[in-house]
């Protein structure tokens, strides 16, 4: 089986597997959620991972205090509750403290469309882009999803990562370097579409039909929101007339808010339509 073929959740757990195999210091902590390479985790390092059951309040808490006493900690859950129902703990017991903790939302978007409005993960985003401290990654492929374990490691302080389910595509041809925050998929034209996560292939498919139709559109994958990568204004946004974002979540708060801020601040002379929920 290629990378490519690989479900994006088992492409980050996989990588993180290695992790904790030379790392005793990471710990998962899960509330009752399920991936085939957290199996295999749970069950080759016991005093690794922590089921905490359907408690994601809870698991903030623990994580909290295994934080403080020198580990590194991933929580796990459905992307709307490891956000929103334990947003408190999270602002409180995580932020202030500026913990190494990384929360795994899981289900981005629509993922989990047929389990209702529930489990719809369109505000976590939003939410997540509150707190000064969280830094915020939306993954588009499966070798990012690797990366993104030793980023997140490394970052050293509370980290938001937006998982989706599926396999994904593969994209080790674009450079990924998380300081940057973004890769260019297709070159900058007049009109450019940002995007990340789930969305950046299907925007990747929309740019290739416009193309066969005589418009041409860059393609650009903004997947670390937050901090919002700087150089993002000089290379792209100064150099487009028209760009359009494209977000599987609320474009209250969303990646369309962010660029609005952007180009509200610098004055940017180019236009922004928002696609989203």
């Amino acid at each position: 089986m290629t990378l490519d073929q690989v479900d994006i959740r088992d492409a980050f757990f996989d990588q993180l597997y290695f992790r904790g195999l030379n790392n005793k210091n990471i710990v998962i902590l899960s509330a009752d959620m399920d991936a085939f390479s957290l199996r295999k985790f749970s069950k080759d390092f016991p005093n690794q991972y922590i089921n905490v059951g359907v408690s994601e309040q809870n698991m903030i808490n623990i994580a909290a205090g295994l934080a403080l006493s020198g580990k590194t900690v991933f929580c796990y859950s459905i992307a709307s509750f490891a956000t929103l129902r334990c947003y408190e703990q999270i602002k409180v017991n995580l932020c202030s403290l500026n913990l190494p903790v990384i929360i795994i939302g899981a289900g981005a978007g629509f993922s989990f469309g047929y389990d209702g409005p529930t489990h719809h993960g369109l505000q976590d985003l939003s939410s997540m882009r509150l707190l000064p401290e969280m830094s915020i990654l939306e993954l588009s492929s499966n070798e990012l999803a690797q990366k993104s374990v030793d980023f997140s490691i490394d970052n050293k302080g509370p980290t938001y990562i937006r998982l989706d389910k599926g396999p994904f595509p593969n994209w080790e041809e674009y450079e990924t370097n998380f300081e940057k925050g973004f890769r260019i998929l297709k070159p900058l034209q007049e009109i450019n579409l940002i995007s990340n996560g789930y969305m950046s292939k299907v925007t990747l498919k929309v740019a290739n039909k416009l193309k066969a139709n005589g418009i041409k559109c860059g393609v650009i994958d903004l997947f670390r929101i937050k901090p919002f990568p700087k150089s993002l204004y000089d290379e792209v946004i100064n150099n487009s007339k028209n760009i359009i974002s494209i977000e599987e979540s609320c474009k209250t708060g969303g990646l369309g808010s962010a660029l609005s801020e952007i180009i509200a601040q610098n004055l940017a002379k180019c236009n922004l339509k928002v696609i989203g929920s």
